[in-house]
């Protein structure tokens, strides 16, 4: 070979490498281990296998933290019950105590977009671990506020960084399950919000008895909480890995299988690369708005509930720790709702009628406390009519589920769920300012507005269906104008009857799932199928 040949066979090879880099730089990480493998047909039996393996690590580490941070969120309202109003010196004619539950949301609002863009760039392992660490010990410095200022000031830190925690909970059940497998996952985590009222009440009932003449008993409460964070931390730094294709407890194959069972979610797993014109789809994409007033509106009545349910039992005439005990079958109920939502979703392979059904009991209960009267022979309705509203945090996970399994490309995903999430803290921060210790008993103008907005979530919802077949039917016309199949048998919803077996083969062979793992987002990728 002569110089000049040898010259511009390097710069050819130079461009190639800058090429192919650059594509994989766009890409997905997964694309980059499937890179030098074929693509591989994963058996039921494997997928199993993997599947009880991911289980195994990932959602111990998800229930612990979140049962964490859902008790250390309600320590508010229980240390209302042992005196947090008059020991802290409010003043129960203003709005300092609904401040106090607001504060949490504005902060989770203000980091919202720092928390998408860390989400992207960051292992979300250590980021995690970090990120609990860190409200763990501001929890334990709030056993210093004796006032509203000190009160305030270590509420909003706890706010900031827990902000990131559900977002990342989001993004890990998307990086390791199937479509079909997500929603079942997302409600195991959020239904930790029932364990709490259940075990978080027995907890604090056992502390509120613990007599301190240096502490208050609010305090005791946060010092407490605040320790079992750290120490939870610690395991979450350890044991979370940052991927699939990282994982420490799967071997080579079973990194492949891991991935490979993820195509057809048409979703990626992590690029760590942050995309612009990701975040400006995500913002233009009319799916994001209509989940976005969906979980503000659920959020309102939330964040209201939260700050102010066990002052709502005390109203219908109980005592300290009889309220404490009375909110343990509210929590029961969340449970129900949120498992047996979630359940009933996967079966049906639905979202939109479950979470039709789940905002019925609510609205059913707010009309009981409504209207019945506050004397001693209603407590019983009173309670029937409270336990009914507690159905509302089963529409949560379903709507978070609902836009991951129809949001594609990582920084959309990841942008459109910090949109949600600032829809959800909006809604949070909005709540307690729709009640006021002074309008006990009845709390008519948080009821009435509250009614308002399990209405509307039902009109949202019916909205949302109607553009996603509209988007469905977009997508096959443009596969069946590329020669592809315009009908696609989404098994990432469950697995396929052996019928269907030779149908799924030929449209894999067509070409569908190709862009899988290429890091585009739903509407540029003809084969995704939106579910409602």
């Amino acid at each position: 070979m002569s110089k000049p040949e040898m010259i511009d066979a390097l710069a050819d090879f130079g461009k190639a490498h800058i090429e192919t880099s650059e594509s994989i730089h766009g890409r997905d990480k997964a694309a980059e281990l499937l890179a030098s493998n074929d693509r591989i047909v994963v058996t039921s039996a494997e997928n199993k296998r993997v599947l009880r393996k991911i289980d195994l690590i990932i959602l111990p580490i998800l229930l612990s933290v979140y049962f964490l941070q859902s008790l250390d969120k309600t320590t508010l309202s229980y240390a209302s019950v042992f005196g947090l109003i008059d020991d802290a010196k409010l003043d129960p004619n203003s709005q300092q105590y609904s401040w106090l539950g607001s504060i949490v949301y504005i902060a989770q609002l203000v980091m919202q977009p720092l928390v998408a863009v860390l989400l992207v760039k960051l292992r979300i392992g250590k980021f995690m671990g970090v990120m609990v660490f860190t409200w763990g010990c501001i929890l334990c410095g709030m056993a210093g506020a004796k006032n509203f200022g000190g009160l305030m000031a270590t509420r909003f830190l706890l706010g900031a960084f827990e902000s990131a925690v559900a977002p990342a909970f989001i993004a890990v059940v998307q990086m390791w399950y199937k479509r079909g497998e997500q929603t079942n996952r997302n409600a195991a985590w959020y239904a930790m919000l029932g364990i709490v009222n259940i075990l978080g009440s027995l907890l604090v009932y056992g502390l509120g008895h613990i007599h301190s003449d240096r502490l208050y008993s609010y305090q005791i409460i946060f010092l407490f909480c605040g320790l079992a964070t750290v120490i939870v931390s610690v395991f979450v730094w350890i044991y979370m890995p940052d991927s699939p294709m990282e994982a420490k407890f799967l071997n080579d194959h079973e990194k492949l299988i891991a991935v490979e069972r993820l195509r057809m979610n048409q979703m990626g797993v992590a690029s760590r690369v942050w995309k612009w014109d990701h975040v400006l789809e995500a913002f233009i994409d009319p799916k994001t708005w209509l989940w976005f007033f969906m979980l503000t509106a659920v959020s309102i009545p939330s964040g209201g509930i939260t700050t102010f349910g066990p002052l709502i039992i005390q109203s219908f005439g109980f005592g300290q720790f009889a309220t404490i005990l009375f909110n343990m079958p509210f929590g029961a109920v969340q449970i129900i709702a949120t498992i047996g939502g979630a359940w009933l979703a996967t079966w049906l392979k639905k979202k939109s009628p479950v979470l039709i059904l789940l905002c019925i009991p609510p609205i059913i209960g707010i009309i009981i406390l409504m209207v019945v009267g506050r004397g001693p022979s209603n407590r019983g309705v009173l309670l029937f009519g409270y336990y009914l509203t507690s159905f509302y945090p089963g529409i949560s996970p379903l709507i978070y589920s609902w836009s991951g399994q129809n949001t594609g490309g990582d920084t959309k995903r990841k942008v459109t769920t910090s949109i949600l999430f600032i829809g959800a803290s909006a809604g949070n921060i909005i709540g307690p300012h729709l009640f006021k210790p002074s309008e006990k008993p009845h709390y008519y103008r948080g009821l009435r507005a509250n009614l308002a907005l399990f209405v509307a979530i039902i009109v949202l919802v019916v909205l949302a269906v109607l553009w996603i077949k509209i988007l469905n039917r977009k997508h096959a016309a443009t596969r069946e104008s590329m020669g592809k199949s315009a009908i696609v048998i989404d098994t990432s919803m469950g697995s396929c009857s052996e019928a269907d077996a030779e149908e799924v083969e030929n449209v894999q062979a067509s070409g569908v799932g190709d862009k899988a793992f290429d890091d585009v987002t739903d509407i540029k990728n003809e084969d995704f199928v939106y579910i409602y």
